[in-house]
């Protein structure tokens, strides 16, 4: 595949929330986070950035967690290959908006469990990738390229080739030549254990420290 240089006109942002939260031993989804829970919060920080049409791709415990994106101007997508990965629920996504809104030219894949993603931080992207014409816009932060990342549509092939848990990290350290990236130092805090959750709520009692 050859590098490509093309500007995204309209930009959909894809939530991944399809994994079994196998380390903390409870939906991650489901953890308050202020009034809300984690996934409510990452989906209000989505619409808040005014970009396209919003998914969020459910797999395990989609019983359970559906009800959480009630009321909420959002298009839902069950990936019922989750066991699989993270790679599953990219691929549920895409598919899904391609089909769903065709017209799209651009996606920001982020998740569930990265508090600290702020709509200005997708604008950003949306931005950058505006201004440079570079088909991928990634997140940086403890020395790696992460989510949320923003891809152009030429990149949506190659992403619906990955397969496992790798997400699209694997992607993205095959191909820096195609890549800007937009530091985010507090992307490193992700919520995979309990004491995540602990230092998370800690730092919100005690944000100066």
């Amino acid at each position: 595949m050859t590098e490509v240089h093309s500007h995204t006109r309209n930009c959909a942002v894809i939530i991944l929330a399809g994994g079994k939260s196998g380390r903390l031993g409870k939906a991650k989804q489901l953890l308050p986070y202020g009034d809300r829970n984690l996934l409510q919060h990452a989906v209000d920080t989505a619409l808040m950035s005014g970009l396209g049409p919003v998914l969020v791709v459910l797999g395990a415990g989609r019983e359970f967690i559906y009800g959480a994106l009630s009321g909420l101007p959002v298009r839902v997508v069950e990936n019922g290959e989750w066991e699989e990965g993270m790679a599953s629920s990219i691929r549920a996504g895409l598919l899904d908006l391609v089909r769903f809104s065709p017209g799209t030219e651009g996606a920001i894949i982020m998740v569930c469990d990265q508090p600290f993603v702020s709509a200005e931080l997708l604008n950003k992207m949306f931005a950058t990738q505006q201004e440079t014409g570079k088909p991928v816009i990634a997140a940086t932060y403890d020395g790696v390229k992460g989510t949320p990342a923003l891809f152009h549509q030429t990149m949506f092939s190659a992403l619906m080739e990955l397969k496992g848990d790798k997400g699209a990290r694997k992607f993205l350290e095959q191909h820096p030549e195609w890549i800007e990236t937009i530091p985010f130092p507090e992307g490193k805090l992700d919520i995979d254990t309990e004491t995540d959750y602990e230092n998370l709520q800690q730092w919100k009692k005690n944000p100066a420290k």
